[in-house]
């Protein structure tokens, strides 16, 4: 038997995969989108403007044709304007010809100047608001498309991220039921490859089994997901199959020393008294014991135990415990309640604490009853640690202490056949302490 493992913690939204795929989606397409805004905007842009110039300087050249013949100028054409730019007239005074676009009267337009005599400078000034607002549109309808195209990207990212995220939770769901002991919770997904038959779960001369695990036919194609959940179906189904095995043997084995364990119990019986005869009977007890222990941990084991409810009081049914027990265990009662519950079970889970607290602590043994929750405590040495972290383990026990490990474990088992919570833990101040929480609705005893 295993402790109910935790309910896992819920992942906080920045560490789900959906959320990272999701930041991920949108960095790249934001950083995509940009990449291609931005070559766009400098290719239009860059032919937008080298037309504008090679029209400025066109017209500048004729403008300088009939200045040098003596012909009046284009009524575009000026000399020394009063809108020209400063670094442009500076270029045209210093003998050079250039353009550039600046403001004019408000909008903007295209200058090209060149060197005039008397250094002066002979401009030509081209109204350039067309291939701005071309521009200018042009970016809006690169940033609206980006938009688009990353929400688009988005919903059809989160889609396909949210289908795989949830065939893994799926998964995990389905390792967490394995894990708290449902060994027949598979995935089945319908994506994996079909596995090949299991073989029979016992045998009476087991072989190796084969090491190809391809199954007989085609094989369907199947992601990385698909490829875990049959994994893990084959790791469950093989897990399973090597329990059934060892909890039929140890079942078989128990039962089948039973017969001859009679026979010995009454032969012991016919011995003369003596010292040999009373170790000879304590071991054919303990094996005895032994033996009943392994019957009941193979029926817990099958998970078929059936329940005989009946309305009991705790501190009587406590004080009947240490009565059988015959340690001298101390009953404190802080609250008597009646609970609906399996009598014989709750016997035995409160009979093998206490005697594992007489068997492996110290005294004083106290068994308190509060309510539905009813505590053993002894005050030896604590739990071993990994007793605390894993829960009872059958056949081991710390520090060559007596014992094969199998009371608590019992104890544990009924404890989950009666819906009961069974923990265990050291007293802060020394001493082991084990609380049994009981289900159900309790009424305050008369």
């Amino acid at each position: 038997m295993r402790a109910p493992l935790p309910r896992p913690a819920l992942p906080s939204w920045a560490a789900t995969l959906t959320t990272k795929a999701a930041v991920f989606i949108t960095v790249m397409c934001c950083a995509l989108a940009a990449l291609l805004g931005v070559l766009v905007h400098v290719q239009v842009t860059n032919q937008t403007v080298g037309q504008a110039r090679a029209l400025a300087l066109q017209r500048l050249t004729e403008a300088a044709k009939a200045y040098e013949a003596g012909d009046s100028l284009r009524w575009d054409a000026r000399l020394d304007p009063p809108g020209l730019p400063a670094p442009l007239r500076a270029l045209a005074v210093a003998g050079d010809r250039g353009t550039m676009v600046a403001e004019y009267r408000g909008r903007p337009a295209m200058w090209a100047a060149g060197p005039a005599d008397g250094g002066r400078a002979l401009a030509v000034e081209v109204d350039y608001s067309q291939q701005a607002r071309t521009i200018s549109a042009l970016d809006r309808a690169i940033l609206w498309s980006s938009g688009l195209a990353i929400g688009a990207t988005l919903l059809v990212g989160a889609f396909a991220v949210t289908r795989v995220t949830r065939r893994l939770h799926a998964t995990a769901r389905v390792a967490r039921r394995i894990s708290a002991g449902d060994l027949d919770a598979r995935v089945n997904d319908p994506r994996a490859a079909p596995r090949p038959r299991a073989a029979p779960r016992l045998r009476a001369t087991p072989r190796a089994a084969p090491r190809t695990t391809d199954p007989v036919g085609p094989q369907r194609p199947q992601d990385e997901v698909a490829a875990v959940a049959a994994a893990l179906d084959t790791m469950a189904a093989s897990l399973q199959g090597k329990l059934l095995a060892e909890q039929r043997f140890t079942a078989d084995v128990a039962h089948e020393l039973r017969t001859p364990l009679t026979g010995l119990h009454a032969a012991a019986e016919l011995l003369p008294p003596g010292r040999p005869t009373e170790l000879v009977r304590d071991r054919v007890a303990a094996l005895r014991t032994l033996t009943e222990d392994l019957l009941e941990i193979s029926r817990l084991d099958t998970g078929r135990e059936r329940l005989e409810l009946d309305t009991e009081r705790l501190g009587p049914v406590a004080e009947r415990v240490v009565r059988a027990s015959g340690t001298g265990t101390r009953v404190r009662i802080v609250r008597d309640v009646a609970v609906e519950t399996d009598r014989r079970r709750l016997e035995r889970v409160l009979g093998n604490l206490v005697a594992n607290a007489h068997r492996h602590g110290r005294p004083p043994v106290v068994l308190t009853v509060d309510g539905p929750v009813v505590t053993v405590r002894d005050h030896g040495d604590g739990y071993p640690e990994y007793l605390l972290a894993h829960g009872p383990q059958r056949f081991r026990t710390e520090g060559g202490a007596k014992g094969h490990g199998l009371g608590l474990t019992i104890a544990l088992g009924q404890a989950e056949v009666l819906g009961a919570r069974l923990e265990f833990a050291n007293a802060p101040d020394g001493g082991a302490v084990a609380t049994l929480t009981l289900p159900g609705t309790a009424h305050d005893g008369g």
